[in-house]
Order: C-alpha cells, then structure tokens, then sequence
C-alpha cells in the first residue's frame, strides 16, 4: 500500500483566459487532516473538486493510494464529500438522507441497518433517525452530512467549508468534534477554510494558498511561528511586517538597523548578507511597549489607537517614519494612552526574516 493517500502532481487548470491552478504539487499520507487555507477566489474550492473528479485538470495527474484517478469517474473513486449547504433531501427524515447511497448500492437491509446506527452513533445522531431536515438544528444538519459521507466508508473525506455556516459557538464546538472524529476513524481528511482559527485549531498540516499557489505548507506551528512570506505572517495571524538592513550576522541572530535604531533577530536557518534589505515578522503579542521621554534613543512610536476584541486590547503605534505597528494583549487595562510616546521593542527570538530568496531551514 502506499504511504500516501493522495498525491498531486504538477496540477493546472484555466477558466478562458484566467489561470486558476498553477502546477500545484501535495501529498497527503493516510489519516492525515490537512487544510486548504486561503482567501475566496485563490482557488481552494477548485483544487476540491478536481481530487473529487467533479473537475479536470489541464494538465497533472492525482493518485489515490498511488493509483492515477486523473480520469476516473467521481463515483469511482473512494472519497466523498461533504459541502457547506449540507445538500440533505428535504423530503426524507435522517435514516433515509445517510442511507441513501447505500440503498442506491442495493445493500441489504441488515447491512444498512447496523451500518446506519453505527454511523449515527458516531456523529451523536442515535435517536434521531425520523427527525425531517426541517426539524434539525444546523449543527445537526452538518452532522447527517458527515454521517452520509462516512457511511460509505471512504478512504479520503472533503469538506468544503463544512462549518461556514453555523455560529462562532457552534462552530468552535463542532471543530474540537470533527478533529475527535477524524482521529478516532483514522480517515484521511482534507478540509477548506478562509478561517485561520480553524486552520490552525484542527490540522495535521496546513496549506496556505495564493493565488493558484501553495504560498507554505506545514504544521500550525510552523505556519504560525516560522512563516517564510510577509503574506503567510500577515494572513495567519496578522504579524506585523517590519523592514530593515541587515548590518551582520552571528551564530542565529542577525543584527538589524531599523531608522537609526539597532535591534537583533534570529536568523530562523537563513543566511543574511550584510547591508542587503530584509523583512521581517513579528506576531501583535510579542510586540513590547514601554514609556518612552526620549524620541532620540531607541524604536520610539506614537500610540494612535487603543480597542479591544474577544478580551484582547489592541494597541496601534506609528513610527516616526509613519509606519504602524499593532501590539496585542488579554485584558483591557493597559497604562498607555492616545498620544503617548513609546518604546516598541521584541525579544530576538520573536522576529522572524520571511521573503527571503535563499532556502532556508526555519521551522520545527
């Protein structure tokens, strides 16, 4: 068997004259939960359909346990999947929407019976087999949309955006159960999602797309602390983007002149030639302020704006070069006000070089 689930080569696809893929390459090994993430229109949804085979490449091939399937037929190969609108017969109770397809596969009725309680069972449905779709919540809905895919028992489930239209609560709620249920079937997930709370709270791997492209793949933790571009820093997360010239490098800190302001990062396995550009990104929380009486000596910055969401307050600075900087911290109470002066500095460890032309060896 092979270790890989799924793999694409080299896969292309154009609408007229629009380049939607652009020779994207992936491998997905068995019980893996990887995510597509990415903004609207960077071609996530496409990318979906042609490993579903509801979509053809232009060019590339996609294996599934390492057979091609380029051309196989959708309901030839071994995956399902479960979209955002749930796509439930309005017309049959929840028994008769999961069991379906095996109906349709002309099972037996003992065969569908315990098959269809297990399912149910699994995704906390036991009990309501004669409930109408009307009668459901939308979190239940979602759950006899996944009960109808795994009663097929797939070797590979896609969920576009499955999630996109229920509530924040019921949404963070139903991403700790399908991460739980994904584990415990030991299936191989690959889920959409623009919502990097997601993305980050359930994946195995993460795959930021842009514009027809992998921008990054890894694990959260290396999308979020080791970002190679200023877009994976600022669309995971927000980081704040800081440039400068490299003036010299030793060991894994790199010496930065920022204005006339010296500070130190680390290198994150890249090599830095002095007096050449570099770029840099730091998360909003590892942002550190402090009072500043002196404009001459260190980073010092305005603070401009101040407010507060989901228990954090937010904190804005604009340099002396006009640019801006965003800190971030849980609570409300904070000693600084509009109009204050401040020092703005980060622990080495916490900036990160990203866009750089080398290759590098940052990450986990």
């Amino acid at each position: 068997m092979s270790e890989n689930i799924l793999q694409l080569e080299n896969i292309t696809k154009s609408f007229d004259d629009t380049d939607v893929l652009k020779g994207l390459n992936l491998s997905v090994k068995h019980g893996e939960f990887v995510t597509l993430l990415g903004s609207s229109g960077c071609g996530k949804t496409t990318t979906l359909r042609i490993i579903a085979g509801l979509e053809m490449p232009d060019s590339g091939r996609v294996l599934l346990e390492g057979r091609d399937v380029t051309n196989t037929e959708p309901n030839k190969r071994d995956v399902n999947t479960v979209f955002q609108n749930y796509a439930l017969f309005p017309h049959m109770n929840v028994a008769q929407n999961v069991a379906y397809s095996l109906r349709l596969k002309r099972k037996n009725k003992q065969y569908i019976e315990k098959e269809l309680g297990g399912v149910l069972s699994l995704v906390q449905l036991k009990g309501y087999e004669k409930r109408m779709p009307s009668e459901l919540s939308g979190g239940q809905m979602q759950r006899v949309a996944i009960a109808r895919a795994l009663v097929n028992k797939p070797c590979l489930l896609l969920l576009d955006e499955p999630l996109g239209a229920l509530d924040l609560q019921l949404r963070r709620q139903m991403q700790m159960e399908l991460k739980t249920l994904q584990k415990r079937l030991g299936i191989a997930f690959i889920y959409i999602t623009h919502d990097q709370e997601e993305a980050l709270n359930m994946s195995d791997r993460i795959v930021v797309m842009r514009e027809g492209q992998f921008e990054q793949i890894g694990s959260p933790s290396q999308i979020y602390n080791y970002p190679r571009t200023s877009f994976v820093a600022q669309f995971v997360g927000n980081a704040n983007i800081i440039r400068g010239t490299v003036l010299g490098q030793k060991d894994k800190m790199v010496s930065v002149r920022i204005g006339n302001t010296i500070v130190l990062t680390q290198s994150a396995g890249y090599h830095l030639k002095p007096d050449r550009d570099a770029v840099f990104a730091v998360r909003s929380e590892h942002i550190k302020l402090a009072h500043c009486t002196d404009e001459v000596n260190g980073l010092c910055a305005r603070v401009t704006e101040k407010s507060i969401a989901g228990g954090m307050l937010r904190i804005v600075v604009k340099l002396k070069d006009e640019r801006e900087l965003t800190a971030a911290r849980f609570g409300i109470d904070v000693e600084f006000d509009v109009g204050d002066l401040v020092s703005v500095s980060w622990d080495a460890v916490h900036a990160v070089p990203v866009d750089v032309e080398e290759v590098g060896h940052g990450g986990e």
